[in-house]
């Protein structure tokens, strides 16, 4: 891709949304996996979740990015090797490269596309950074590229996407990174906090209807790719803490009793019935260092931000 960009493409296996639609509607409890909200325009959509002032994690996230890179820097020192499953924009990781000063950096996606622009711009603003994209789902696999030089390794999974895994599935991704870091490796990981309920309320349901259209969305795009007969005004967003699972739950809630249809298969919904879209765990630090310890991670040390709003944990491998 030029001087300073290589790309590996592992060519991950995706669920199609037809395969999705008809093994989540066959269930008791009907569900879509979340990743299917991230079409053009369900990208925008959360890109406007993130604007909302109820929407907290990521303005604290990169206050706290921003005021500790360089303590962050003492702690891991430089010249680590870099890789960030789930990388996104890198938007991020923009705030700790001055600091931190990689041998290397290493964007995971599963988006191959979005990836490649990613890494560009990325080398754009940073031309002393070699990138060595990789096309994979980072959920069953790390892969570090040959290309990548030898050297400590340090993982970044910002953003409180962790919370996005079922808390056996979040000790296996974080087994998994431990396993690649090595034991000199180091995990630094952006976590949210368990704290008052009107808060994570308000940051799921904001004021604008953002994240309602984000989530009814899903439900277009369903429409529009797989010719399922559906309706979206039959659905209500609905978003939840649940306190005992400690977790928010997003949920696309039926308005009437109707019956969806596709390729020969019949999906009843009764009224108040609900399609489960996202899950988001909250951890306190005592909760989230037992779980990384169960994965055979250390802390180093963590970092809490005012009241308690999220949190950031550096950690080693045993």
């Amino acid at each position: 891709m030029g001087k300073r960009i290589t790309f590996h493409d592992h060519k991950p296996k995706t669920l199609s949304l037809q395969q999705a639609v008809i093994e989540g509607f066959s269930k008791e409890r009907k569900s879509i996996p979340p990743k299917f909200f991230y079409d053009e325009r369900g990208s925008a959509l959360f890109a406007a979740i993130c604007d909302q002032p109820e929407y907290y994690p990521p303005d604290v996230e990169q206050a706290m990015l921003t005021r500790l890179a360089q303590e962050i820097a003492d702690l891991t020192g430089t010249g680590r090797v870099i890789f960030e499953p789930g990388a996104g924009s890198t938007a991020k990781i923009r705030l700790l490269l001055e600091a931190l000063r990689p041998l290397a950096y290493v964007p995971m996606d599963i988006s191959c596309e979005f990836l490649k622009q990613a890494a560009a711009d990325l080398v754009d603003e940073f031309p002393w950074l070699p990138v060595h994209a990789t096309c994979v789902d980072f959920t069953h696999s790390l892969p570090i590229p040959e290309t990548a030089p030898p050297g400590r390794r340090l993982a970044f999974f910002p953003g409180s996407s962790i919370g996005n895994f079922s808390p056996q599935a979040a000790c296996e991704f974080l087994t998994l990174v431990r396993q690649q870091i090595g034991p000199d490796g180091l995990l630094l990981i952006g976590v949210d906090t368990k704290k008052d309920p009107d808060i994570l309320h308000a940051a799921y349901n904001d004021a604008a209807g953002v994240t309602a259209a984000f989530n009814l969305n899903l439900l277009h795009r369903i429409r529009n790719e797989t010719d399922v007969e559906c309706n979206p005004e039959n659905f209500d967003h609905q978003a939840f803490y649940n306190p005992e699972q400690g977790r928010i739950e997003m949920h696309l809630v039926s308005r009437c009793r109707q019956t969806l249809r596709l390729n020969g298969y019949r999906f009843e919904l009764a009224e108040g019935e609900t399609v489960h879209t996202e899950n988001s765990y909250k951890y306190t630090p005592q909760e989230f260092l037992a779980q990384a310890s169960r994965a055979g991670l250390r802390e180093v040390r963590h970092w809490v931000a005012e009241q308690d709003l999220f949190a950031l944990y550096l950690l080693a491998g045993a």
